[in-house]
């Protein structure tokens, strides 16, 4: 009997100093939880997803991303570079930023898209110069699991799901806003005219959708204003543009929209193409649509001095900034330019790829732009997206 009373006197003893143990674990759980909760304003740890996680590992800099540019021969891809460099500072990330010397390097852009798929980053950023040149690099880091996010021109035909998202100006509706502010000023010349008039369009390539979707939006746009006036407009030139446009071919126009598209990216080729345009006594106009065109315009200028405003004057317009086509609108010689914001691309561009390696949903983004002149260049709205 005494065996059972000492038994059961144990039993109640070492049940007591269990309980007594967990009650001093229980506080301490807490205890630590109010301080996380004092010190980060985040979900409590029980309800974090694998995304959050995904997420913090990216404020330590665990995560690397692979940024594969068309090049960097002109300022635009620079302006670029430093809002990613901006933005994967801001989240702690590492990045990789290439290109070609030139946008006819194809082959060399697509081993350096090999090369970033060998590395194993948590996403690539991917600015392609020829998609189809591209297609075994994209299925392979497709397959891999790797997210692409597009920017600037994008990824054209690239295969379902293998671009997560796109951050990119709407160049489309950019090259309308240039034939939109282009339109008034050669209206009455086109109203008055006896004999058709010929607007020219400089494109440095067929294949880039940046490039393309620019010069098809203006050609477009121009168009529709002058038959909305009561006259007629047809396209000529590059076989892909007049395909591709909406401007339905029309003998006899009164307005001729022709494109030059040189058979290799070349300044010399763009150069020589300008001048030719400026040459033909009808043309009245120039549209370079990025900054390869417009800087050759100005080197065509230099001797032909046909740029600018007034009688026997051809009008000109350009595409995106940097020193040569700033200062061509700001003294006169071009009426103005559509500016992108590259800064704010390169931003978009690593936030979205952090995203989309934390398994975030991500979509499309139009990064904008702008029509600058020399009356409103320098005011805070227009200045900040112009880059030298």
């Amino acid at each position: 009997m005494k065996k059972k009373v000492l038994s059961v006197l144990l039993s109640v003893t070492m049940v007591a100093a269990m309980v007594i143990g967990c009650g001093n674990t229980a506080t301490e759980t807490k205890t630590d939880d109010a301080a996380t909760t004092e010190e980060k304003t985040e979900a409590p740890a029980e309800e974090k997803t694998e995304d959050t996680e995904k997420t913090d590992a990216a404020a330590t800099g665990d995560m690397s991303f692979e940024i594969v540019s068309k090049g960097f021969q002109h300022q635009y891809w620079q302006a670029v570079l430093k809002g990613a460099e901006n933005k994967a500072k801001e989240l702690g990330v590492k990045i990789n930023f290439v290109g070609p010397n030139t946008e006819s390097d194809i082959a060399d852009q697509v081993q350096m898209l090999n090369s970033a798929i060998n590395n194993s980053p948590a996403g690539i950023g991917l600015a392609a110069l020829d998609t189809e040149a591209c297609m075994d690099g994209i299925t392979a880091a497709q397959s891999a699991g790797i997210p692409i996010v597009g920017f600037d021109s994008g990824v054209p035909g690239a295969p379902d799901g293998a671009i997560v998202a796109t951050v990119a100006t709407d160049n489309y509706a950019a090259g309308e806003l240039a034939a939109e502010n282009l339109y008034p000023a050669i209206k009455d010349i086109i109203a008055s005219a006896t004999a058709p008039v010929r607007v020219g369009v400089l494109s440095q390539d067929a294949t880039s959708e940046s490039v393309g979707n620019r010069g098809l939006g203006f050609i477009d746009k121009l168009a529709s204003l002058v038959v909305a006036d009561g006259k007629t407009a047809t396209v000529e030139g590059n076989d892909k543009f007049v395909t591709d446009s909406k401007c339905e071919k029309t003998d006899g126009a009164n307005v001729v929209i022709e494109v030059a598209v040189p058979a290799q990216v070349d300044a010399s080729l763009s150069k020589t193409d300008c001048e030719t345009l400026l040459n033909k006594a009808d043309t009245i106009a120039i549209y370079g649509s990025n900054q390869h065109s417009g800087e050759a315009m100005v080197s065509a200028n230099e001797t032909l001095q046909k740029f600018g405003s007034g009688e026997g004057k051809v009008i000109g317009v350009a595409f995106d900034s940097g020193e040569v086509i700033k200062s061509a609108v700001a003294n006169g010689t071009f009426l103005g330019a559509i500016t992108q914001a590259p800064v704010a691309m390169g931003e978009a561009l690593i936030q979205t790829l952090a995203d989309a390696a934390a398994g975030k949903t991500v979509s499309d983004q139009d990064t904008g732009c702008q029509w600058y002149t020399a009356e409103n260049m320098e005011s805070e709205e227009i200045a900040q997206n112009l880059y030298d």
